[in-house]
């Protein structure tokens, strides 16, 4: 579909349904959405449209004539998306009357998440907010699947565009690039001799009428003189090209091993600055196979293909005038399979390209795979599931095996059908060649020379053959780099940011609403304000919104509608470094590096003193068993931890907040994996780390919360009840349900326990 620029939700009508909607909407409602679905209300392949003004929400069929059907804004009483199997439907429910469902393949599911989103809007008499873009699925330009959400469509890709910007990160060595391509160039001149200096070895040395053939800067007129002055020229020749080469190579290595450098560099940057949205619909796997089996495809190109590029199209270009300045006739025999080799070159463009995109997308699926498989090994072991992670593994290998199989035959079948057109043209200059020898009109040397150079023609025709199908990957890996090098990164830059070097610790939030996935708010019309200092405890079911609450506060996300101040700031105009470097995080499950216990303690202050490290560590409680281990503060924690246990992990991570000496603390679960007489230990740690700072805290067991100031429940993704612990239970309501319950369970539990030890 056909959208205005900037507005994904506003679809260009076909004629049949403009003047449907021409006879059903009066002439001053405005336009506000206008999209079509694929299918019909019989789930048949049958566009229906969708269109929503300031007044009404009309669907309207593109085929018949009539079916049109219509709900006032003021009558709906609830509109979601719904998903069912195979497809999904956009539900608007009447206040009085009938409901009303409209269909789509699972295709068009982020577009009817922000319609639905965006009708919700009108219902509630707030003012509309569109997204100006939305996840593609298919290519607007050619309407092809597109290998991955937001990817990039291997039919359009603009092949050219890309090796410039290839070649652009090779430009930023300006000296070595200049030099390079100078040596270049003088190689593929020197590579134009020898075959010339063979014709007059044979036409004015070794023939009959040698004496009558004129040497260029060979003046002598006796034949052994004339063969060593010769032979000594193609030894000359030889040795020039191949300290060219040389030199040429070692340089072209050195660029382009420092341009692939930057290019890891740019890209490992990228995966840092980009927001975590960006994380939430890709794995891991197939991020990281981004930097291994892109890059590395690119990287053969950088290093050891780009000189060749430039070598071989010179070398194509030179020998080209030469044979055409030799003999015109011949050369054309010659040039006779060039355009169709060209022309299906071009029709293969698209197939193979398709090839190495889906190839790159299964070996991301299979590196997630693999990642998965290895960082969830024991629970893989502990539920006797290695049979089964293997056949998901060998399926998506088939799968790669039988995408990388077809790519090759495909290319297989090109090339040695236009090997077969390039061999025809030698026969043909053997033949009409030999018959102007006959007929006086060539020499034999010259046909030797015209000879030659034709195989040297078509030694980069075959280079670019073979180089084509590796710069179809190349590109392929590059998209998928590009993708994520040009992604809109984290504010950190913004240069009219507010600064705030040192936050009081206010919050407030604005009638906030915000959902991971269009159209399905986790947060709906949050209404809040935490004053500097005060130490709010986060309460609700599972799902009830408390951790997307402190997502918000982190600023991983931004609220789709509502505001949230800090300070008084909004956190939108708030400089993105002054916020999050005065925020302290203690999780649940708490994340440490492959480093020592000192540098991951010291990770939100690189620069402080191991006195200070220490002191925090005493705070945590955590500086007793740090002085048990062999290495001491010394010791190695291994990947995400691992040498530690999960309470030792988590005094780390507590003492890492400490030092870090946040204006706001957010404490997730923060005492889960300890025992009981370490979690009064933290608990005392942690009465004295939330002084003077704003403080969430999220905890399950809700007697951990009688410190806070107050308590927020929270119930579907609104605030329920606030108040103090004591007021919350006096009040009877959802806080003193959740602890009641609580307690029988805990109660229940330990009955159990105490029954077995009795029996």
């Amino acid at each position: 579909m056909n959208h205005l620029p900037g507005k994904p939700l506003i679809e260009e009508l076909p004629s049949s349904v403009a003047k449907k909607l021409s006879a059903a909407k009066p002439n001053g409602e405005t336009v506000l959405m206008q999209v079509a679905t694929d299918l019909d209300e019989f789930l048949n392949y049958n566009p229906q449209w969708v269109v929503v003004t300031d007044q009404q929400v009309l669907v309207i069929p593109e085929a018949g004539v009539d079916g049109t059907q219509t709900m006032a804004i003021g009558d709906v009483e609830d509109v979601k998306v719904e998903e069912r199997v195979g497809l999904g439907a956009l539900a608007l429910t009447h206040k009085a009357g009938p409901e009303i469902q409209v269909p789509y393949s699972p295709s068009l599911t982020a577009v009817f998440a922000e319609v639905a989103d965006g009708i919700r809007q009108l219902t509630d008499n707030e003012p509309l907010t569109l997204p100006t873009e939305l996840e593609q699925t298919h290519c607007e330009r050619c309407s092809r699947r597109l290998p991955e959400k937001n990817g990039v469509c291997a039919a359009c890709l603009k092949k050219w565009q890309t090796f410039r910007r290839i070649v652009g990160y090779m430009a930023a060595y300006p000296v070595r690039l200049v030099t390079t391509i100078a040596l270049t160039f003088v190689s593929a001149l020197l590579t134009l001799l020898p075959p010339k200096i063979t014709e007059y070895v044979i036409d004015g040395v070794l023939t009959a009428g040698w004496d009558a053939v004129a040497i260029p800067f060979i003046a002598s007129t006796d034949r052994l003189d004339r063969l060593g002055l010769l032979a000594l020229g193609l030894v000359v020749v030889r040795v020039l090209i191949w300290g060219a080469d040389v030199t040429m190579a070692a340089l072209s290595r050195s660029l382009g091993l420092r341009a692939i450098g930057d290019l890891r560099e740019d890209l490992y940057r990228a995966f840092q600055m980009v927001p975590i949205r960006f994380y939430d619909r890709r794995k891991v796997g197939a991020l990281t196979s981004r930097m291994n089996n892109d890059t590395d495809r690119m990287e053969g190109i950088m290093v050891y293909d780009f000189y060749f590029v430039f070598s071989n199209s010179l070398l194509f270009v030179g020998i080209l005038v030469f044979l055409l300045w030799m003999n015109w006739k011949l050369t054309l025999f010659v040039m006779a399979p060039i355009p169709l080799i060209l022309l299906a070159g071009t029709k293969i463009w698209y197939r193979i390209m398709t090839f190495w995109t889906q190839w790159s997308g299964k070996w991301g699926r299979l590196s997630a795979q693999l990642n998965e498989s290895i960082h969830g090994i024991r629970v893989v072991k502990a539920f006797a599931q290695e049979a089964k992670e293997s056949e998901r593994f060998d399926q998506y290998n088939e799968d790669l095996r039988d995408v990388d199989t077809r790519g090759e035959r495909a290319w297989f079948i090109f090339f040695t059908v236009t090997n077969l057109f390039m061999n025809a043209g030698v026969f043909f200059v053997w033949y009409f060649g030999g018959r102007q020898i006959l007929d006086g009109e060539l020499t034999l040397g010259a046909l030797i020379a015209f000879m030659s150079y034709l195989w040297m023609l078509y030694q980069p025709l075959r280079w670019f053959g073979d180089f084509y199908s590796y710069i179809l990957r190349a590109f392929a890996g590059a998209q998928r780099v590009f993708e994520v090098i040009d992604f809109e990164p984290e504010p950190y830059q913004k240069p009219d940011a507010v600064r705030l070097p040192k936050l009081e610790g206010g919050l407030k939030f604005e009638s906030v609403f915000f959902g991971y996935d269009p159209g399905k708010p986790v947060l709906k019309g949050v209404d809040l304000e935490v004053k500097a200092g005060e130490m709010i405890g986060l309460v609700g079911k599972s799902g009830a919104g408390k951790s997307t609450l402190i997502n918000l506060v982190c600023r991983f996300y931004d609220p789709d509608r509502g505001r949230l101040l800090v300070d008084g700031v909004p956190m939108t105009d708030v400089n993105l470094r002054d916020l999050r470097s005065q925020i302290g995080m203690v999780h649940q499950q708490p994340f440490l590096f492959d480093g020592t216990i000192a540098e991951n303690i010291a990770y939100g202050k690189p620069d402080a003193t191991f006195d200070e490290v220490m002191r925090a560590a005493m705070a945590a409680e955590a500086h007793e068993f740090i002085v048990k281990k062999p290495d001491g503060y010394d010791m190695r924690v291994g990947e995400s931890g691992g040498r530690l246990s999960g309470g030792e992990k988590q005094r780390v991570s507590i003492a890492r907040a400490i030092l870090h000496n946040p204006r706001i603390l957010i404490l997730d679960e923060a005492t889960s994996s300890l025992d009981t007489p370490t979690e009064k230990k933290i608990q005392t740690a942690i009465a004295r780390l939330v002084e003077g700072r704003t403080t969430f805290a999220i905890a399950h067991r809700l007697s951990t919360l009688r410190s806070a100031d107050r308590l927020v429940v929270m119930d579907e993704g609104h605030i329920a009840e606030v108040g103090t612990h004591q007021e919350l239970m006096d009040r009877e309501g959802i806080f003193y349900r959740l602890v009641k319950t609580q307690q029988e369970t805990t109660l229940d539990m330990f009955m159990t326990a105490v029954g077995v030890e009795l029996e």
